[in-house]
């Protein structure tokens, strides 16, 4: 395994428990942690890229102890924060250059080389002249993929990539991070927007609360959701009688009524009929529904 995670717990200093006893092994290629705002993901990201220590456990990457070995992890990392941002001054091919400066890329005709070949992979070359600041948000995110891996890091984290882009630019970023993995490197994408996961990964866990709710893949997922949806046809009045109950997913207007799908353990009556999950409705069950009475 690429990231031995075991025992994983940190504590603010407020006391708030972020994180409680993650056990994670993760693989080479491209692996998915979702789970919604707040649960815990960002500080995993970061405990992982060793910009936070942790509060209990014990982290393998690569076969280093982040916390012993803080230099070698951050070797072979590349990050792609939530809340990423250039340097105003700097124009899209000076920052990258500049970017891999810091990685350790000291011979100034090899890392060129390496800075336009990056440009052209992440499509943006046509505007290596621009000012880093004055791209829209897909290139931004596409700039932010290109330093996190224009030194070929075994391990690449990236945290919430996609959110606020439009569907184009994040079909385009799903792309990218595609063809980027490898059984040579691991890629962690963290989201809260299903279709980044159902999309791209074939491993995941789901994150909430601070705590693993799920771990393997998106059709095992599935799998556990079976028999969990439902779907009915109802009258306004019997419509807001089930909103109050559980977790409407689907509201379609349907004659004088509603067609409704909902997420419950067992059937809500009102002539439910079992229904094929998909990864959203897994998403509700495993947050909303599975651990509640």
């Amino acid at each position: 395994m690429s990231i031995s995670i075991k025992g994983l717990s940190h504590y603010y200093p407020n006391g708030k428990r972020a994180l409680t006893d993650i056990n994670l092994e993760i693989p080479s290629g491209m692996f998915g942690l979702l789970g919604p705002n707040g649960a815990g993901k960002s500080t995993l990201m970061r405990i992982l890229v060793t910009l936070m220590e942790p509060t209990e456990g014990q982290i393998d990457v690569c076969g280093y102890d982040i916390r012993t070995q803080r230099k070698e992890v951050r070797r072979i990392l590349g990050y792609l924060p939530q809340d990423f941002r250039f340097f105003a001054k700097y124009k899209v091919r000076e920052f990258l250059e500049y970017a891999a400066a810091l990685t350790g890329m000291t011979n100034s005709s090899e890392r060129g080389k390496a800075v336009d070949a990056m440009l052209e992979q992440v499509g943006l070359y046509e505007a290596r002249d621009r000012y880093a600041q004055n791209l829209s948000g897909g290139m931004k995110r596409r700039l932010g993929i290109a330093q996190a891996l224009i030194h070929k890091p075994q391990i690449l984290v990236v945290d919430e990539p996609t959110t606020g882009l439009d569907p184009e630019e994040r079909i385009r970023f799903r792309n990218l991070l595609s063809e980027a993995s490898s059984k040579d490197t691991t890629i962690i994408l963290s989201t809260h927007i299903v279709g980044d996961i159902s999309s791209s990964c074939t491993e995941m866990a789901m994150l909430n609360q601070g705590q693993v709710m799920f771990r393997g893949s998106p059709a095992g997922m599935l799998k556990e959701t079976e028999g969990k949806v439902w779907r009915m046809q109802v009258t306004n009045e019997q419509y807001a009688e089930i909103n109050q109950k559980y977790a409407v997913i689907s509201t379609i207007p349907h004659g004088l009524g509603w067609d409704l799908q909902v997420v419950a353990k067992e059937s809500p009556g009102y002539g439910a009929v079992s229904y094929p999950p998909n990864l959203e409705h897994a998403y509700v069950y495993f947050t909303e529904i599975r651990d509640k009475e």
